[in-house]
């Protein structure tokens, strides 16, 4: 199986670009409509579309860990669906998300301000000031979004395989230009232990959301996801009933088959641990 990550500037036709090469090579697309479906699907739908690749307010960041956990099921959902095979992927950071898949080509599609600003005017049907706000503002949240979640730059040309301006090349030549790399002898098919890594990043991303939701994490707990569908729990707790709690907790997780409970209990002092 491959995936094919395409991210957009605003006003590129980036979309349509990944919808054609979608249908070219007959992978599924994975819109933002179609990983919303898959959100609900998993019960993250609100968290989803709350996160909705913008970086969250400084001052949700502040008193809140609901932007990680919303982080963590978009990431769970991804990490999921690419498990079904030959996809392309549009944005939401799959791009970083796939990074380490030799079996991935991640793309870029650019253009000019001004070009973008034309199109924008065009599709939207609004006026140049507008079209140009409204670029402004993709840009600044998709930038955010990347910085959040990774802690990099979304155009930073080393994320991507193939950068393309589309200031001259229509929808159809664009798609050609990424059908044709994709077959490259250079991609390799993922193979089952990359279909086992999805598994284990999926359950990983999930339980990490659980536990924040929560409030059982701490310091001293750990996890690890031996394979997609076996966690084992390690560290210490304070109480028997929260050993207990943080199993529970996981069985609860869908595709988690079994459970490895090795924490130890570790009474804390008046001094503190």
């Amino acid at each position: 199986m491959y995936f094919i990550t395409i991210s957009e500037m605003m006003g590129t036709n980036g979309e349509k670009i990944a919808r054609q090469v979608a249908e070219g090579l007959g992978y599924t697309f994975y819109g933002e409509g179609e990983l919303m479906k898959s959100a609900a699907e998993s019960g993250f739908l609100n968290d989803f579309k709350k996160l909705d690749e913008k970086g969250p307010a400084l001052l949700e960041r502040i008193l809140s860990e609901r932007p990680k956990i919303s982080l963590d099921r978009l990431q769970s959902v991804i990490y999921q669906v690419a498990k079904n095979g030959n996809a392309v992927f549009s944005g939401r950071g799959s791009q970083l998300l796939l990074k380490s898949f030799d079996c991935a080509l991640h793309v870029l599609v650019t253009g000019s301000k001004e070009k973008r600003i034309e199109r924008v005017t065009d599709e939207k049907m609004v006026g140049k000031e507008l079209a140009e706000k409204m670029i402004e503002r993709s840009d600044h949240d998709k930038r955010s979004f990347l910085r959040f979640a990774f802690d990099e730059d979304w155009l930073n040309s080393h994320l991507y395989d193939i950068v393309l301006n589309t200031d001259k090349l229509s929808v159809d030549s664009a798609a050609k230009m990424i059908v044709d790399a994709a077959k490259s002898e250079g991609i390799r098919a993922c193979g089952i232990d990359s279909v086992k890594l999805l598994g284990q990043l999926a359950v990983q991303r999930k339980i990490e959301s659980v536990f924040l939701e929560s409030g059982v994490m701490n310091p001293h707990l750990f996890f690890s996801v031996d394979d997609p569908d076996t966690v084992r729990l390690y560290g210490f707790v304070s109480t028997p009933e929260e050993k207990e709690e943080v199993e529970k907790i996981v069985w609860g997780i869908k595709d988690v088959k079994k459970v490895k409970n090795e924490l130890s209990i570790v009474r804390a002092s008046m001094g503190g641990i």
